[in-house]
């Protein structure tokens, strides 16, 4: 049953990085576009993110249930250690819901509109951006159990070149999967052309911020390289998500939106999978060599197995649930 669990955790991570990173990215596409056109992209975003903003943080609280019941201590330990941008992220989360709705359901419209759009599209930059740091540090190796201070163990564990590369890198990849997803929301040939182009930009984007990675792991001592080059499976899914690039700029030319969302799903998932798998089951990586196992600081077994059936029969009721909700949005669609 444990690795039940573990397959939840790592399925509820990646959803969470693909229809809460669409759900971010709305306002990351909006903080690109210049203000003259921001009238037409928020009108055609809604639609986009319609179907994922009523359920996309379910994937976080699902994460954060699983590591709170199944793993106490490794929960514990980044609670701790990355206190910091976790309340920034979750800060950023707030403030971007609170002025989305407020913003469009407002009775009064007013001059307070525009502070509302501020904080919905800077919030959109600064929660991905900390999710991507938060991700980061978990395996960069800078936490530190045996800091002696409140700067090594609180800031250091978090602020390094590493992180803060992999938080720009996070905020790429979520405008690019808004711009994917938008595309398939546009009701004429001009504004897919619009978002083409920004899903383009962001793709260039994602492999510019992804290159810094690189820089920042060598310089920092992180092996990413061999995490992901180091075995087959990670060469094979490197290969497989460079592969279908050719099939997602050939979606993007011809305005195929379901096969650019296909694509653009996949290659994420291949990423992941090729940045995890190698130092699975340890989750963090701490300084000096210690680190934390899902294979080794599980919770009790009684409570995985709890948790294991738990995850199984609420799927019984969630999927279903979420299917309903896509099919819902799609039908009140408006005409193109």
């Amino acid at each position: 049953m444990l690795y039940v669990v573990i397959i939840y955790l790592w399925t509820a991570i990646l959803l969470y990085l693909l229809l809460g990173g669409a759900d971010f990215g709305a306002g990351i596409i909006e903080f690109f576009t210049s203000p003259g056109n921001r009238s037409r992209t928020r009108r055609t975003m809604y639609q986009a993110i319609g179907p994922v903003w009523e359920a996309n943080h379910m994937w976080l609280i699902i994460t954060i249930v699983i590591l709170f019941v199944g793993f106490p201590k490794i929960y514990t330990t980044m609670s701790v250690y990355l206190h910091i941008p976790l309340t920034a992220m979750l800060l950023g989360i707030i403030a971007r819901g609170t002025a989305f709705v407020f913003r469009n359901y407002d009775a009064v419209k007013d001059d307070l509109q525009k502070v509302y759009s501020r904080i919905f599209i800077y919030s959109s930059v600064i929660t991905p951006f900390f999710l991507g740091i938060i991700a980061a540090s978990t395996v960069s190796g800078q936490v530190d159990p045996a800091a002696g201070n409140f700067v090594e163990a609180y800031i250091f564990s978090w602020l390094n070149w590493f992180s803060v590369t992999v938080g720009f890198f996070t905020v790429s990849i979520c405008g690019f999967l808004a711009a994917v997803f938008i595309i398939g929301e546009t009701n004429n040939e001009q504004d897919r052309l619009f978002f083409t182009r920004k899903a383009k930009w962001m793709i260039v984007a994602a492999v510019g911020c992804g290159a810094l990675v690189f820089i920042a792991a060598s310089i920092q001592g992180v092996p990413l390289i061999e995490w992901i080059f180091g075995k087959p499976g990670g060469i094979l899914a490197i290969s497989l998500a460079s592969l279908s690039l050719p099939f997602l700029w050939y979606g993007l030319e011809n305005g195929k939106p379901i096969l650019i969302r296909l694509m653009a799903g996949f290659e994420i998932t291949m990423i992941l999978f090729a940045a995890t798998y190698r130092h699975f089951p340890n989750i963090v990586l701490m300084k000096g060599g210690g680190y934390l196992s899902l294979l080794e600081h599980q919770g009790q077994d009684r409570t995985i197995d709890a948790l294991a059936w738990a995850l199984l029969i609420g799927s019984v009721f969630i999927l279903p649930a979420l299917f309903y909700l896509l099919y819902s949005f799609e039908k009140k669609k408006p005409a193109h």
